[in-house]
């Protein structure tokens, strides 16, 4: 890939934070603002509207495409699950005091699942508001992101314990401890070769393990870059962030790493999407979204 275009839209005001990000069932850009509280929509034409009906100290954080067709995102300052329909419509869901919820991804039984980051549990909601937790075998794991692997459990990491974790639908927990110490696991996705892809923010890697548990390393040419999300793209490849180095960066299926920088310095990007066109969207906390167009 030779000089990719990237371009910049204004979201918000500074200090919204824009954190995730996901494409919506309407076809729209959907991010969460972790500083203002709410979410935000980029229409495919640009306009941009703001709900910024949750509190404040709300700080959601990750949001995806729920089976009812709303968005879903975790609200880690107020220990919920937020709710928005594609007409803006909100409402949320009470989960324990002291969950911190941090990643949602949508489960092969049609619910909601959460890792929380506060209580070290992973948690299950169903769209009618039915909650369910399961603890993992760690203390202060800081269970961060999860996904829905291909072999019909929840992966997630463990950023503290420098683990992987497989999360049964019964909550059966199996860990898989990472070769490189302190390795700090943050994002992960489910790639297109059947492996679970991660970003280890502390040692400036990306990682992949396979569901029977096969761990491999991949060291970034920036070990200082600070990855923090991560998503597979349709050519079979992974997209990522580089937090700390102002970029985003692409893994081929060949295992090739490139680097490309965002055009605004220290604009922090977090979350980021793919959408069927192959554009690459990406949450910038300083206010704007990116996208990247192959």
């Amino acid at each position: 890939m030779t000089n990719p275009s990237i371009r910049e839209i204004e979201l918000s005001e500074p200090g919204s934070g824009p954190y995730g990000i996901t494409a919506g069932p309407d076809g729209a850009l959907w991010l969460t603002l972790a500083g203002t509280g709410g979410v935000a929509r980029v229409a495919p034409d640009g306009e941009v509207r703001t709900y910024l009906a949750d509190p404040a100290e709300s700080r959601p954080l990750i949001i995806t495409t729920g089976p009812d067709g709303a968005l879903w995102y975790t609200r880690s300052g107020d220990h919920r699950l937020g709710r928005i329909t594609v007409d803006g419509r909100t409402s949320s869901v009470a989960l324990p005091p002291g969950t911190a919820p941090c990643g949602l991804a949508v489960g092969p039984d049609g619910a909601l699942w959460y890792a929380g980051m506060g209580d070290d549990t992973v948690g299950r909601v169903t769209v009618d508001g039915a909650v369910t937790t399961f603890p993992l075998p760690v203390a202060k794991g800081f269970p961060s992101m999860l996904v829905a692997g291909p072999d019909g459990a929840l992966w997630l990491t463990l950023n503290q314990a420098n683990a992987i974790a497989r999360v049964a639908l019964d909550g059966r927990v199996t860990l898989h401890a990472l070769p490189t110490e302190a390795a700090g696991p943050v994002g992960i996705t489910l790639g297109g070769d059947g492996a679970l892809w991660f970003v280890e923010i502390a040692a400036g890697q990306l990682g992949r393990i396979t569901p029977d548990g096969r761990i491999d390393e991949f060291p970034l040419p920036d070990r200082a870059a600070r990855p923090h999300a991560i998503v597979a793209d349709p050519a079979g490849g992974c997209w990522f962030t580089e937090w700390a180095a102002n970029r985003v960066g692409h893994i081929d299926r060949a295992g090739h790493i490139a680097g490309y920088d965002l055009p605004t310095p220290t604009s922090e990007p977090h979350g980021l999407t793919v959408t069927p066109d192959g554009t690459v969207w990406i949450a910038l906390e300083t206010g704007v979204v990116a996208h990247l167009t192959p």
